[in-house]
C-alpha cells in the first residue's frame, strides 16, 4: 500500500473536498494523486501556501506547504470565514 499525506492542513485544505491521508495499491496511483492535487491546491486555493509533492524513503508521498512569498498577508483581512482558524497577522492563514 502506498499512502499520501498532507503535511500540514491549512484554512484552505480544511474547507476543501480532498482527505489529509489517502491509501492506494500501486505507486503509479499516488504519484499521480499527490502532483495532482498539489497542483490543484496551487491554483484554486487563496495563494497564501505553496504545495508541492515528494516521495518519502517508505514510498509515501508527502503533500508539503510552505508559505508563499510572493503572497503580501491576508488581502482580505480575514483567513477563513472565521479568524480562529489562524493569525492573519503572522501570515499563518490556519497553518
Amino acid at each position: 500500500m502506498y499512502t499520501v499525506h498532507m503535511e500540514q492542513e491549512c484554512g484552505c485544505f480544511k474547507e476543501s473536498e480532498y482527505e489529509s491521508t489517502k491509501t492506494f495499491d500501486f505507486q503509479r496511483e499516488a504519484y499521480n494523486y499527490a502532483h495532482t492535487v498539489a497542483e490543484f491546491m496551487n491554483e484554486d486555493f487563496c495563494g497564501k501556501h505553496l504545495f508541492a509533492a515528494q516521495k518519502l524513503e517508505n514510498d509515501d508521498f508527502l503533500i508539503t506547504v510552505v508559505n508563499n512569498p510572493n503572497a503580501g498577508g491576508c488581502s482580505t483581512g480575514s483567513c477563513g470565514p472565521d479568524d480562529s482558524a489562524g493569525s492573519c497577522d503572522t501570515g499563518s492563514c490556519g497553518c
